[in-house]
């Protein structure tokens, strides 16, 4: 009999046996836990250190530009890591790449608290978005391996409700940081939460891809299977679409501290506070996403998304354009914000559910790959200008968002894909 579309089809989030120990693996309620704790290591990485980017910047006399070089290096550095991890942890299995992912992101937090300039500041940045990205795309494949179907889309929902915290959490908390220790407090912090995500996986999470389902073959393999995801067109929509999405929703992210601080001169607890409504608009609508799945098809929620995302950029563009103000440049922001909580998930469950197993870690890392190479592609062009305007980041967000639109359209996404077969040996 088969399977309900929900089931799990491998142990590492329930009361199963292990794949290879034999010993028992987590209750799902609480590995399900873990990984969402695990996919909020990169808004952490990020969001935590946004309201300390003017003070670095003073500290270090560097320009705007040169220091949001350090989230371009963040983002350069989690893609790289992507490309590395997710097809590692097709061929040597999820578990022991996720613990070095893990291990290297507490050792490169711990070094930038001790960074003596930015640009080792930038180059520390590229190592921790490394090991972020490692841990990243390997949460995505212990999903897929896990759930199937319309179920996927169920599971990244609730993860982004887990993860979803630490967007609102992590500049409240940088913020509070900062006002009894510098910036460098906060890499300390991050550091800290890096020991209890690495200790929280050694003891909650098992191995979820058994040997027998993992890919066997080196880089050749790995560059076939690439080549075939990138000819597969609804995969590709979906891809391209979530990574112009992602740049726009990174631009606002790179370009806000200075926007809102410095042109509209809100304080870092009042930016952290704008940060954390936008963060549950986020929330809401991917959670609204979550429970539609399967009773209305996950492209028409993306496509919703899309268009929503582009409404509240160009309204951000003509309220900049005609000097409306601050609450019309925070409400654009809230409604982008919002249409992101139905695009990220929903072009991620699209994108894999079409993918077997032995190549889940492969198609998540060139899902994240695109996404994080446009986010580090967009953040370094909102400072261009200078951060006397808001102008620059609304131009770059209404660009990317409405690129994202029209490549979904372009690439087929609202068509459903046929499921792909693993590439052959031969």
């Amino acid at each position: 009999m088969t399977a309900p579309a929900d089931a799990r089809k491998s142990p590492g989030i329930d009361a199963e046996p292990d794949a290879e120990s034999g010993s028992p693996a987590p209750r799902r309620r609480g590995g399900l836990l873990v990984l969402g704790a695990l996919s909020a290591i990169g808004p952490l990485s990020i969001d935590m250190y946004l309201p300390a980017l003017p003070s670095i910047s003073s500290e270090m006399a560097a320009g705007a530009a040169e220091v949001q070089l350090s989230l371009t290096a963040c983002l350069i550095g989690v893609s790289l890591g992507q490309v590395v991890a997710g097809p590692l942890s097709d061929v040597r299995g999820r578990r022991t790449p996720l613990l070095a992912g893990l291990a290297g992101y507490v050792l490169a937090s711990l070094l930038c608290a001790f960074a003596p300039s930015v640009y080792a500041l930038v180059a520390l940045r590229l190592v921790q978005g490394f090991a972020g990205g490692a841990v990243l795309v390997i949460v995505r494949a212990v999903v897929r391996d896990l759930y199937d179907g319309p179920a996927i889309a169920r599971i990244f929902a609730s993860l982004m409700l887990v993860s979803g915290l630490a967007p609102i959490l992590a500049p409240i908390a940088g913020a509070q940081l900062l006002s009894v220790t510098s910036w460098r407090g906060v890499f300390v912090a991050l550091t800290v939460a890096g020991l209890g995500l690495l200790a929280a996986v050694v003891f909650r999470v098992r191995e979820t891809l058994p040997a027998g389902q993992r890919e066997a073959g080196g880089l050749r393999r790995t560059g076939r299977t690439f080549w075939v995801l990138l000819r597969d067109r609804p995969f590709m929509a979906c891809a391209i679409s979530a990574g112009l999405g992602f740049g726009a929703m990174f631009a606002y992210i790179s370009g806000s501290p200075f926007v809102l601080q410095g042109v509209y001169e809100v304080t870092p607890q009042t930016y952290s506070l704008l940060f954390a409504a936008n963060a549950v608009g986020l929330i809401a609508l991917s959670q609204l996403g979550g429970r539609l799945a399967g009773r209305v098809s996950p492209a028409r929620l993306v496509l919703v998304g899309l268009f929503v995302t582009l409404a509240g950029a160009l309204s951000l563009l003509a309220g900049v354009a005609a000097g409306l103000g601050l609450p019309v440049v925070a409400g654009s922001l809230f409604v982008m914000m919002c249409g992101a909580g139905l695009v990220l998930p929903g072009t991620g469950a699209l994108a894999l559910m079409n993918q077997p197993p032995q190549v889940a870690g492969s198609a998540s890392a060139l899902l994240g790959v695109l996404q994080f190479a446009f986010g580090a592609l967009s953040a370094p062009l909102v400072g261009l200008a200078g951060t006397g305007t808001a102008a620059p980041m609304a131009v770059v967000m209404t660009v990317l968002a409405a690129g994202s639109l029209a490549a979904f359209l372009a690439l087929g996404g609202t068509r459903p894909a046929v499921r792909a077969e693993p590439v052959s040996a031969g």
